[in-house]
């Protein structure tokens, strides 16, 4: 396959939006080359990370249509691909323009993980595979899973190093996510770099959190710093509280990696891409879409939701949960916000939207920040005597695979 460029979409229905007032010309300009990843050129060095029930098809649509960067989609467990469940294989579907199809596995067993790509690679279903071993959910890590993997060095290098052979005979780059580690004291993320490096992968993404913080306190960034500098030799990808432009020019600026990862930032804002690649170009201009603005974006979401799905009942059921988010800060009253987190059709969307007040500007920094639930530290559910050794004993080897399930995170 040849080298493939990501450029910004072109949409039929553009989403309109206001740019906000300019700050110093060029000072936040993001000075990046493209990101390689084996054959493939990102233009703009922006990640959408894979997250459960977001990043589908509709949103991914959304997201390209204001930028560039490389979209993942929603995370698919290995075995649920091998065994073609019907969800697993709409969840890997992408739109015919997708110039990048990008797909996230999860699994917990080389063989599984391996014929998982394997089946991506023969039939020509993906271009780029990511693993994850991010997830902190505690029904994945209480079976050894998600970010409590790695800590085992054989089975987080059996995975990877058997993916990354199934991916090398279609030549497709395999990147792999993860977290610091388990938790504070239980970091694993310096050596599973450097094994991820030595398998082959084509970068290494690292949130810069622990399991056991889940989503709370504020991201290490100082952590990602290291992991760039101790593996010089391949792209490192910071991810973790970047929810404006602004976070991404001080993470790269603080970091040194070579791409950042956009996950809960974007949750509502499909535009904070347009903002990342103006900030890439040079230019200070940002997207600060009014009430009216906003409104038509939820109702083209939901639009192509019910395209995704194939039904408007599943579409909507789906756009409920972004309302939250596309409304952060405006002025929309609590019995209306009720309503559109429960709405059944397109057409009951339609008039609910009609409701709002289409003139009211952009609320500034209330809709800025945050998005979504934080969660608190807790202890990191994990298996019996986990910690005690760095590799596999044999009752764990026996009971890993329950660790496969359909969930993700990280």
């Amino acid at each position: 396959m040849s080298a493939v460029s990501t450029l910004p979409a072109q949409s039929s229905t553009p989403v309109p939006a206001e740019p906000g007032a300019p700050s110093a010309a060029g000072a936040l300009k993001l000075d990046l080359p493209p990101l390689t990843l084996g054959n493939i050129t990102v233009d703009t060095p922006v990640i959408l990370a894979p997250m459960a029930g977001i990043t589908n098809r509709a949103f991914r649509r959304l997201c390209r249509e204001y930028g560039g960067g490389l979209y993942v989609s929603e995370m698919v467990t290995s075995r649920a691909l091998v065994e073609r469940s019907p969800e697993s294989l709409r969840i890997i579907s992408h739109d015919d323009d997708e110039q990048v199809r990008s797909v996230q596995l999860y699994g917990v067993d080389p063989k599984t993980v391996g014929a998982a790509v394997r089946l991506l690679v023969e039939e020509d279903r993906a271009d780029h595979i990511d693993l994850n071993f991010g997830c902190p959910v505690p029904k994945v890590t209480r079976k050894g899973g998600g970010a409590a993997l790695p800590w085992k060095l054989d089975l987080f290098t059996g995975i990877v190093r058997t993916a990354v052979q199934e991916a090398s005979r279609g030549g497709i780059p395999l990147t792999i996510k993860m977290r610091k580690g388990i938790d504070e004291d239980h970091l694993t993320f310096r050596e599973a770099g450097r094994i991820a490096r030595d398998s082959g992968v084509a970068a290494v993404a690292l949130h810069g959190r622990t399991a056991s913080q889940f989503y709370s306190g504020q991201a290490d960034w100082d952590a990602i710093a290291e992991l760039r500098e101790a593996l010089p030799d391949i792209p490192v990808l910071g991810n973790g509280d970047i929810w404006s432009a602004e976070d991404a020019v001080r993470m790269v600026r603080q970091t040194g990696v070579d791409g950042v990862v956009i996950g809960r930032g974007c949750q509502g804002r499909p535009w904070l891409f347009g903002d990342l690649m103006n900030a890439f170009e040079g230019s200070s201009d940002r997207f600060r879409p009014g009430l009216g603005q906003v409104a038509d974006t939820v109702y083209r979401h939901a639009e192509l939701l019910v395209e995704t799905f194939g039904s408007e009942m599943m579409g909507l059921r789906d756009i409920r949960k972004h309302m939250a988010w596309y409304f952060k800060g405006y002025v929309v009253g609590g019995d209306l916000r009720a309503r559109l987190a429960a709405v059944p059709t397109l057409e009951v969307l339609h008039g609910l939207l009609d409701e709002l007040d289409r003139d009211s500007p952009y609320p500034g920094q209330d809709a800025e920040g945050p998005r979504g639930r934080a969660g608190s530290p807790k202890r990191t559910a994990l298996p019996e005597h986990w910690l005690e050794a760095r590799v596999l004993d044999s009752a764990q080897q026996a009971d890993i695979a329950a660790a496969e399930v359909d969930v993700s995170g990280g």
